[in-house]
């Protein structure tokens, strides 16, 4: 857990892959929808692009659909989800939750990060300008397709999201450290830093 541009995708693709669990993106879970022009895409980019959160009955409905595939039999990582304490009630009551960890970073690194933020309009690499930079302006390393602006990483935007993620995400933090259950990270060095940090406070 923590807000945009914190690292938490990366983190958890890290994590997954040191203990060989199945990695879980909220995120990713929407822009497949978006790319497969699913029955919700159309509703997910409206509220996408506003710079919005997506409504909780869509994230649970998603996130549930994602979890009965059953290809996570090892355990998995998620990141995105739990988004309010309803959410984070429904994940302790359905499943066994190992640890949650928090990466906290300061609101105006969380703004630089995602104003960084590219990706790939053909394959969907992701790029950020400030770790990641392509070897041509703007074309990716691995297919050559341009590298474009998420439409919802704005200033506006982002600070919306920020005031979303503080109001309704931030306090279920509470509900799992009443069950000692979080994980506390300065995410704001390196993603090696952070990495090492994590596997240092999980004793892996």
């Amino acid at each position: 857990m923590g807000p945009q541009g914190c690292g938490k995708g990366t983190q958890a693709k890290l994590l997954a892959d040191k203990l060989e669990l199945t990695h879980l993106s909220v995120g990713d879970i929407f822009r497949w929808n978006l790319q497969s022009h699913t029955k919700l895409a159309a509703r997910i980019k409206r509220i996408m692009d506003d710079g919005q959160l997506v409504p909780d009955e869509i994230v649970e409905e998603i996130i549930q659909t994602r979890l009965q595939q059953h290809d996570w039999n090892y355990g998995f990582i998620i990141d995105g989800f739990p988004r309010n304490s309803e959410q984070a009630e429904f994940f302790l009551e359905s499943y066994d939750v190992d640890a949650v960890i928090h990466i906290d970073v300061p609101d105006e690194v969380t703004i630089e990060r995602a104003l960084s933020r590219r990706h790939c309009a053909s394959c969907g690499l992701d790029y950020n300008l400030m770790y990641h930079r392509p070897e041509s302006e703007d074309t990716c390393d691995v297919c050559g397709g341009q590298l474009v602006t998420r439409r919802d990483d704005t200033q506006e935007a982002l600070e919306r999201r920020l005031h979303d993620y503080r109001t309704r995400t931030l306090p279920t933090l509470e509900l799992f450290q009443r069950k000692e259950l979080v994980v506390h990270v300065d995410g704001a060095g390196s993603v090696e830093a952070t990495h090492h940090s994590i596997c240092e406070r999980l004793r892996i």
